[in-house]
């Protein structure tokens, strides 16, 4: 690096087959007048990057070269997921949605020239970098006394989580199921749904997960490795009338689970039969991908439901930048309480691309958090 050039992490899906992970030597951005130049200091390893990041490689077969400086990581990509990059053959992408460091340089507007020298949290994408150009109306300044660490991942989770919530409340639901409830941003939401007085039905697939959510206050938790999960589940929505249900896994059987109990619920507080099924709509918004098989539905719920996607950056577009703001202000107040993060391990760029550090953020297990600081070091 130069006092010109900066260094960026790669991600490159080739036609051969076989995904490319390396340090790119970049210039470094020139704000213009509405713009500011962040010096990043921190930003988290979330699974919403990781696809990005590995373009559905098998990174257990992962190899690297180069020099521990400048590391290339290769692995192959499988054959049935080569299909799905075809939009992104051989584009050297930057990766990493959220960050935080402290703006170094301002363009000539007023909003500009204000946050000089301000620790501001941005999203934005190829935050995997040591400078990152940004408008100025997209950083948010960070209270005072937090660090670039605290505030690096106030954004994709605290906001995610905070969204099911208003989701829950425009869509005319009354309580919420999540699902990998023991996740940063599962903890988040038992926090804010105990604050707001929102039922909260938590879904985990291991006893010690449960027992995280638990000191914390969760009411509601059913373990999906039990035997009595569908009963457990099923008198759970019951308890709660939850209808609407986020889903991190994605693939697998869960969804269609969680449907058929939503329906069993449903029955049991029926006043008359019907052969279509309860006419209460259940929704299954799907918005993650730790399971990457495929979404089974065993269609055994009525008529009256939906599974789809659903993505943080379109909410928020949808409701407005007023109302988003909002959203963004109530994250920055509780930034050390709510919606602190917690990390196992900060790495540099270099050592982001180690197969030790790729061997724990790529497992995306609850309680290993890994954080990135472009600048360490230096």
């Amino acid at each position: 690096m130069s006092n010109t050039t900066a260094l960026q992490l790669r991600s490159l899906v080739k036609k051969t087959g076989e995904l490319e992970l390396s340090l790119a030597s970049v210039p470094i951005p020139e704000p213009g007048p509405d713009e500011v130049l962040v010096r990043i200091e921190a930003s988290p390893l979330n699974p919403s990057d990781l696809a990005l990041l590995f373009g559905g490689a098998d990174m257990t077969a992962a190899k690297v070269s180069g020099t521990a400086a400048s590391p290339v990581v290769t692995a192959p990509i499988p054959e049935r997921m080569i299909r799905a990059m075809t939009a992104r053959m051989d584009e050297s992408m930057p990766v990493g949605n959220e960050g935080a460091g402290v703006v170094v340089k301002a363009g000539s507007s007023e909003a500009a020239q204000a946050l000089m020298g301000k620790t501001v949290a941005i999203l934005g994408g190829a935050m995997y970098a040591q400078y990152r150009a940004i408008k100025a109306v997209q950083c948010l300044v960070l209270p005072a006394g937090t660090t670039p660490a605290e505030g690096a991942s106030c954004f994709v989770n605290p906001l995610t989580s905070l969204s099911m919530v208003e989701v829950m409340k425009r869509e005319g639901h009354k309580a919420l199921v999540h699902t990998a409830a023991a996740s940063n941003l599962g903890q988040m939401l038992n926090k804010i749904c105990i604050q707001d007085g929102v039922a909260l039905v938590n879904i985990v697939r291991k006893p010690e997960q449960a027992e995280i959510l638990r000191k914390i206050g969760a009411t509601y938790i059913c373990d999906s490795s039990l035997p009595s999960f569908m009963q457990d589940l099923t008198q759970a929505l019951v308890e709660t009338g939850a209808t609407l249900a986020f889903d991190a896994t994605g693939g697998g059987k869960l969804a269609s689970q969680i449907l058929t109990c939503m329906e069993a619920a449903a029955n049991l507080t029926a006043k008359e039969y019907s052969r279509y099924g309860s006419t209460v709509h259940k929704q299954v918004y799907i918005y993650g991908g730790l399971d990457r098989g495929t979404t089974e539905l065993a269609r055994s719920y009525g008529m009256a439901w939906s599974v789809g996607g659903w993505l943080l950056t379109p909410f928020l577009q949808k409701i407005g930048f007023a109302e988003a703001q909002k959203l963004r202000e109530r994250v920055a107040s509780q930034l050390k309480t709510t919606f602190a993060s917690h990390y196992t391990k900060e790495v540099s760029l270099a050592e982001a691309l180690s197969l030790d550090a790729i061997s724990v953020y790529a497992k995306q297990a609850t309680g290993e958090k890994v954080l990135i600081n472009p600048n360490k070091g230096l």
